[in-house]
């Protein structure tokens, strides 16, 4: 019998790929995210934080600029740790699942969601229904993909502690009515880390679970800026990293400023 599809999920790449970016081995002399014309940075104090600051850039003339002011967000209820992503490995705390932490590093941003079946958005979208779950359990061999119920089967989903529709399943919780997929860990390598996401905040300043989240208004801003063909990334660094990388890793400058932008060699 044919093992259905994932509704829509972390896309696999092949394995190779997997373990270069796993043990930090990068082709030198180019970025793995050299194509990227949009980043969401996210900053924040010290690797224990559980707030931050968000701002949206875009490459325009091979310079990174501005398209928002910064604004607050929070992060994982035990701060943030590296995780599995488009950066080589780093020295530090290392994101596991259920620790609480949010993933730092650099990201794919992948496909937006939510509740709505249509949203302004220039990534791709998809609307979740009661049967969408994205799978935490580290030893299924769905872990860190989002699935539908209905095709996949009620046993795969078993034991998953995010359904996709909250406000079905968990008494009117509302933070994943609108979202995008961070894609950390999108191999599914065991138990480093899952269902990581940019979605609406339970209260302002409330901490989550690992995710990133933010004011309405905010997420509208994001979702209506991405676009999927401008190739845009997630960037989450403590602010001592951030200074650390932001000239190897070619990151724009923090603030309102747009005359401190570097510009990228491409």
């Amino acid at each position: 019998m044919k093992t259905p599809s994932p509704r829509f999920a972390i896309p696999p790449r092949r394995f190779a790929a997997a373990l270069l970016l796993a043990t930090g081995i990068a082709h030198a002399g180019s970025l793995p995210w050299s194509d990227a014309q949009q980043m969401v940075l996210v900053t924040i104090a010290h690797w224990n934080a559980t707030q931050g600051s968000l701002q949206i850039f875009q490459l325009e003339d091979r310079q990174w600029q501005a398209l928002s002011d910064p604004v607050d967000v929070t992060i994982g209820h035990g701060g943030a740790a590296w995780g599995v992503g488009l950066h080589q490995t780093q020295p530090g705390p290392v994101k596991r699942e259920g620790d609480g932490r949010s993933p730092a590093g650099v990201y794919r941003i992948g496909t937006a969601f939510g509740y709505a079946n249509t949203v302004h958005t220039g990534l791709h979208y998809q609307p979740m229904h009661a049967t969408d779950y994205c799978i935490d359990v580290s030893t299924s061999p769905l872990y860190n993909q989002i699935v539908d119920a209905r095709q996949v089967g009620e046993s795969a989903v078993a034991g998953s502690t995010e359904p996709m529709r909250r406000d079905i399943h968990l008494q009117g919780d509302s933070r994943y009515r609108a979202g995008f997929v961070i894609e950390h860990n999108r191999h599914g390598l065991a138990n480093a880390g899952s269902c990581i996401f940019a979605h609406l905040w339970k209260a302002p300043g409330e901490p989550t679970a690992g995710c990133t989240a933010m004011a309405e208004a905010v997420m509208e801003k994001l979702l209506a800026s991405l676009h999927a063909d401008r190739h845009p990334v997630f960037v989450l660094l403590p602010q001592a990293e951030y200074l650390r990388l932001r000239e190897p890793w070619q990151l724009p400058a923090i603030g309102a400023s747009a005359d401190l932008h570097p510009t990228l060699e491409h």
